[in-house]
C-alpha cells in the first residue's frame, strides 16, 4: 500500500520531529526544524513536518508551478527546494518562502522583483504564520 507524503507528514508527531532531527546532517535544516518546533503554530509544525521526511521525499518545485498555484498576491511556501525552470510574472504580488534555492531562481526572483525568503527567516518575521499559503 502506498502512503502520500500528505498522509504520511500528517502522521509525524512533535516527538518524532524531535527524533528526526538527530539523524540530520544538513545544520540549517537542523536550526529549521528546531525553530518550527519550538515556535509550535499549527502551520510551522505542518513545515517542520514536510522537512523531516528524507531527503528524496522532499518537496521540490519549478517556478512554472509556483505561476499556476498562486494567485496574484500571497505568501506561497515550499517546505523544500525551488528549482528555476519557468518564470513568475512581474506583475504578481507575492513572496516566496522555502527552505532552499537554486541559483538561477534566485536570478529570476531577482530579475523579476519578486520577494523571497528562506523559511527560518520568515520564521522570525512572521512567528504566527499568517497569510501563508503551503504549496505542497
Amino acid at each position: 500500500m502506498f502512503l502520500s507524503v500528505n498522509l504520511i507528514c500528517k502522521m509525524i508527531s512533535k516527538t518524532k520531529i524531535g527524533k528526526r532531527i538527530h539523524d540530520k546532517k544538513n545544520p540549517f535544516l537542523v536550526e529549521t526544524l528546531i525553530a518550527c518546533k519550538k515556535n509550535g503554530n499549527e502551520n510551522w509544525m505542518t513545515i517542520a513536518r514536510f522537512l523531516s521526511v528524507p531527503t528524496k521525499k522532499r518537496i521540490i518545485k519549478n517556478l512554472e508551478e509556483l505561476e499556476k498555484e498562486s494567485g496574484m498576491e500571497g505568501n506561497l511556501v515550499i517546505p523544500g527546494k525551488v528549482l528555476s525552470q519557468g518564470e513568475i510574472s512581474k506583475d504578481k504580488k507575492i513572496k516566496v518562502i522555502a527552505f532552499d534555492f537554486s541559483d538561477s531562481a534566485i536570478e529570476k526572483l531577482v530579475k523579476n522583483k519578486i520577494e523571497y525568503k528562506t523559511i527560518l527567516d520568515e520564521l522570525k518575521s512572521n512567528p504566527k504564520g499568517e497569510g501563508m499559503k503551503i504549496i505542497k
